[in-house]
């Protein structure tokens, strides 16, 4: 099925709808992005209404798919083919790879007139500006080592958020002797990936982290660390349904939400997805981190890169880099995203309880995180 959107109506369409034919102009921008879940597409038809308030139209490519996976190859295919849409959602070393091939459009002009070396968090800026020029225009900070509980089953069982692993063994115990599962979980591979990166950071700290999932150390993979960490998840598996069904994330945080489980390991997108749902956050739900991991801060950076399409497309593009960074669309957009704002100077007294333990962490400066080949780094 076609859908035809025009003027402000723009509306947002997933792949599994077709696409989303828009006026065929050099005021159009193809976004190919992986934002298909609930707040995910509130989140992009935001972007897009906003979009259209400059006479710019955003014609939407969304792929289903978690971690942009599919996306991804999506992406690929349509580069060797020559046609690349002119935006595209890029998260970590991505960046990297594409400016290296030549394929990004420099934004020094957009970044030098907003003070983008100065507004935004140290980190972000040298994750946009991996060389020589910046080619990248950011959103939002995920946090990924997050923790969510169910704040009305833990005190009606005198719970506390864990802070260690021991904790989290006892927690979990006095859940599963009350009938309650006690962790939300799929089996589709990045999703546990996720959760084991979050064990090996728990135990071990960011420099194994480092060592075993970015330099793909041999010696990290021989190290008795890694049996530890393996121990520990097959350990929580039995804190899971039974079985642990391959699921979306999205079906996991429903899960959550429906109160079948009393915790879930997930980046603080869930929180987005947790909002949409009707779930505030403080009320239902409560933030922590992964037991062992309160002194990091496992994170991962939303971008757009525009891709050199055509010289004729380039104030189009430019005009969606300087929005996305503006002060009230980085609030706007990171309230309904679950992430927080990349400028220093956004304004906590708008952010939830969750936002704002995270937003403090970024004021303190974390040093950029594993490069390359990683999407995240820590604090």
């Amino acid at each position: 099925m076609t859908m035809t959107c025009m003027g402000a109506l723009l509306a947002v369409c997933a792949v599994s709808s077709g696409w989303c034919e828009t006026p065929k102009s050099d005021n159009t921008l193809q976004v190919l992005h992986w934002w298909t879940s609930d707040s995910e597409r509130k989140a992009a038809t935001f972007l897009a209404a906003r979009l259209a308030e400059e006479g710019v139209y955003w014609q939407d490519v969304g792929v289903p798919g978690g971690a942009g996976i599919g996306a991804g190859k999506v992406l690929k295919s349509r580069v060797l083919s020559g046609n690349a849409p002119e935006v595209t959602q890029v998260i970590g070393a991505s960046i990297r790879g594409w400016d290296e091939l030549g394929f990004l459009l420099e934004l020094d002009r957009v970044a030098s007139a907003g003070k983008w070396s100065t507004v935004f968090f140290p980190t972000v800026q040298s994750l946009i500006h991996p060389r020589k020029h910046v080619v990248a225009a950011p959103l939002g900070i995920h946090r990924i080592n997050t923790l969510f509980y169910n704040r009305k089953m833990f005190a009606a069982h005198h719970l506390n958020p864990p802070q260690t692993w021991d904790d989290m063994v006892i927690l979990s115990a006095r859940l599963k002797a009350a009938g309650i599962v006690p962790l939300a979980q799929s089996s589709e591979p990045w999703q546990v990936a996720t959760l084991f990166e979050n064990l090996i950071l728990a135990e071990s700290g960011p420099e194994y982290h480092r060592d075993l999932f970015v330099k793909q150390s041999v010696q990290a993979a021989l190290d008795h660390r890694l049996i530890d960490a393996l121990e520990h998840l097959r350990i929580m598996k039995s804190w899971m349904s039974n079985p642990v069904e391959e699921r979306p994330w999205p079906v996991v945080v429903r899960q959550f939400a429906n109160q079948e489980t009393a915790m879930m390991i997930m980046g603080d997108w869930a929180k987005g997805e947790l909002n949409e749902m009707g779930l505030a956050t403080d009320d239902e739900f409560s933030c922590s981190t992964v037991a062992g991991t309160g002194r990091y801060h496992l994170y991962s950076v939303d971008t757009l890169s525009m891709f050199s399409t055509s010289p004729s497309r380039g104030p189009a593009q430019e005009k969606l880099a300087r929005l996305v960074a503006t002060p009230s669309v980085q609030t706007d957009y990171n309230a309904i995203k679950g992430s927080v704002s990349v400028r220093r100077d956004a304004d906590p007294s708008r952010m939830d309880s969750c936002a704002r333990v995270v937003e403090q962490i970024c004021r303190r400066q974390y040093r950029p995180g594993p490069q390359p080949g990683a999407s995240h780094g820590y604090r």
